[in-house]
Parts: structure tokens; C-alpha cells; sequence
């Protein structure tokens, strides 16, 4: 996660300077590298993306497991009074 977070800043700050040395200046140089970098990002991210999504599915799933437990336990004890 704190890889794809420091990867998608540096396209973003590579973007800006890019378009800083092309002659962008103000709103219009942040709005254009904001869009670059979403699209580069999009595109060359692709692998990492994914590898954050399944990392993050493999939690929710994990919780989810833990918690049914949590339920059928608590519910062998009440099955018991």
C-alpha cells in the first residue's frame, strides 16, 4: 500500500515538473499533472493496483471469517442456557 501511495506521488511530482519545464503555470499546471498522472498511474500501476486490491480482499475475507465465528460461538452459548 505504502508502495503504490509513493509510486503514484512520484508520477505525480514527475508530471509537474514535466509540465512546469513546458511552460504550465498556476491551477492549470496542478489540474493538467493531477490528469496525467491519474492516467499514467492507471496504466502503469496496473500490477500493483491489483496486488493492493487482493491484499485488502484477503482482510475483509479474514474479519468476515472471524466474526462468523464470533456469531456461531456466541451462539453455541446461548443454545446452551
Amino acid at each position: 500500500m505504502i508502495r503504490y501511495s509513493i509510486l503514484r506521488l512520484l508520477i505525480f511530482v514527475v508530471a509537474l515538473l514535466v509540465l512546469y519545464a513546458v511552460g504550465f503555470r498556476s491551477w492549470a499546471l496542478l489540474l493538467l499533472s493531477a490528469l496525467v498522472s491519474l492516467v499514467v498511474s492507471f496504466v502503469a500501476l496496473r500490477q500493483q493496483r491489483e496486488q493492493f486490491a487482493e491484499q485488502v480482499q484477503r482482510k475483509v475475507s479474514e474479519r468476515q471469517e472471524r466474526a462468523a465465528a464470533y456469531r456461531s460461538a456466541e451462539d453455541d452459548d446461548t443454545d446452551d442456557e
